[in-house]
């Protein structure tokens, strides 16, 4: 059965549905291949072997009474520790919530497992999502499939990396400013930020509330693309793949490379030129708003930490604090003195900046690397700042865009540099147009990967 890891969750299911393997064989098989993987990676809080097996027969039963097989029938599924699972530690990372059984089940994980999906793992994560590079969790630092002396990203960076090892076919993360689509860059992976609201948020453990959003990690498009109709409990047919010759994107020259690593800018511009050989309108002009926008995100960590502190006030205020790392006890008590006023005021101009970027798109697609720089090392986190500033802002300030302008993203990998570690690109729509942006995405992912190995 190890020919069954690697398989994407479309292929799967296929088989699944096809009676050529079994829930349990394709449970067993990812299983199988986490004790040799797992001490090199770190990639899991914890396994849930039993669990996953019993689901696996389970279905199994009903498939052979002769129920038609659901959409992720056998699908294995690695679900970020901030999530809910009945019964099943959440750990969100931190000493502090050891032993906690939550009573109910996200209904994000609930929407996926109903949809077949088997949960093999809870994956590793920084500490209450409070990181960049999956480093910051109290238990552990996960490294990067590609190359294990570099992180993986984060905050959901145990999720990319279990993607990328072949370890799941398809995980769930979830993106504050970043966390699904800076790591899958990283990793080499796709990652999709949904538009806020789209994915149910009950059952997650909250950072920055206005920000936070679940969205799945996988292989391809197509196998994110079925993660998003389960999760968003669409009964619609699938969305088909766009037409190149309909499809406009458009390079912000004030933002695209100026901070860009060259293996990423070179990359970056040839699925441009790759794009625009297929038919893609390639726009590229400068958009004055976005350097407003940028101004935003060094805000980003004010709002995060007001926010995070009305979530975790309580926490601070008890002997419960000693569990958790001084640097995210820090984070939070920035936010204490922030006024209500204040945060209203970036709230508005949030909406502003929403309403100006999308008439300037004018149904364009906004594009950039995912990251400027791809996976930098493994670096002790001694310093008082290296919990939340080693990986610099070069590796999220453009993911950073899509939360406080409320886009839907998508990174996209577009090749290797020189070290043979993965680039990414990445697609972002305005809020709501998220079945427009995964059909198209459809067809840019074969140009990209076309283009990166010509």
């Amino acid at each position: 059965m190890s020919g069954l890891v690697g398989l994407g969750a479309v292929e799967l299911r296929r088989r699944v549905a096809g009676r050529e393997v079994s829930c349990e064989e394709v449970a067993r098989a990812h299983l199988d291949a986490i004790p040799a993987a797992e001490p090199v990676l770190d990639a899991f809080l914890a396994v849930l072997e039993g669990r996953a097996l019993d689901r696996a027969r389970a279905l199994d039963r009903r498939l052979a009474a002769g129920e038609a097989a659901p959409p992720l029938a056998g699908v294995p599924l690695a679900v970020k520790d901030v999530l809910h699972i009945e019964g099943t530690p959440t750990t969100c990372g931190s000493r502090m919530l050891e032993g906690y059984l939550p009573p109910f089940t996200a209904t994000a994980v609930e929407r996926l497992e109903a949809a077949g999906a088997i949960v093999v793992a809870k994956t590793n994560m920084d500490e209450f999502a409070m990181g960049s590079s999956t480093e910051a969790s109290a238990y552990k630092a996960t490294r990067n499939p590609w190359d294990t002396a570099r992180v993986p990203g984060g905050s959901s960076g145990g999720s990319a990396a279990a993607v990328a090892a072949r370890l799941a076919p398809l995980s769930l993360g979830s993106d504050t400013g970043g966390s699904i689509r800076q790591p899958a860059a990283f990793c080499g992976v796709v990652g999709l930020k949904p538009t806020y609201g789209r994915v149910s948020r009950y059952g997650l453990v909250a950072f920055g509330s206005s920000l936070d959003q679940v969205g799945p990690l996988a292989r391809s498009v197509e196998d994110c693309l079925l993660a998003d109709m389960v999760l968003r409990g669409a009964v619609t047919t699938p969305v088909r793949r766009g037409d190149p010759s309909r499809i406009s994107v458009l390079a912000p020259a004030n933002v695209v490379l100026d901070i860009a690593e060259p293996d990423v800018a070179a990359n970056f511009e040839r699925s441009l030129e790759a794009f625009s050989r297929s038919g893609i309108e390639v726009r590229r002009e400068r958009v004055d708003m976005l350097d407003a926008a940028l101004e935003m995100t060094a805000r980003f960590g004010t709002v995060t930490a007001a926010e995070a502190y009305h979530e975790y006030h309580e926490i601070i205020d008890s002997d419960r604090v000693k569990a958790v790392d001084r640097r995210v006890v820090s984070r939070i008590m920035d936010g204490k003195n922030m006024s209500a006023h204040a945060l209203i005021s970036i709230y508005r101009t949030r909406l502003e900046l929403m309403e100006r970027l999308s008439a300037q798109l004018g149904g364009a697609y906004l594009v950039m690397p995912t990251t400027a720089i791809t996976a930098p090392e493994v670096a002790p986190l001694e310093a008082d700042d290296a919990l939340f500033h080693k990986v610099n802002l070069s590796a999220l300030r453009n993911t950073m865009l899509g939360n406080i302008l409320g886009l839907c993203g998508m990174a996209l990998p577009n090749g290797r540099d020189h070290r043979n570690l993965p680039t990414s690109i990445l697609v972002s729509a305005p809020g709501g147009e998220d079945e427009r942006l995964l059909g198209d995405a459809l067809a840019m992912e074969r140009i990209v990967q076309e283009s990166s190995q010509s």
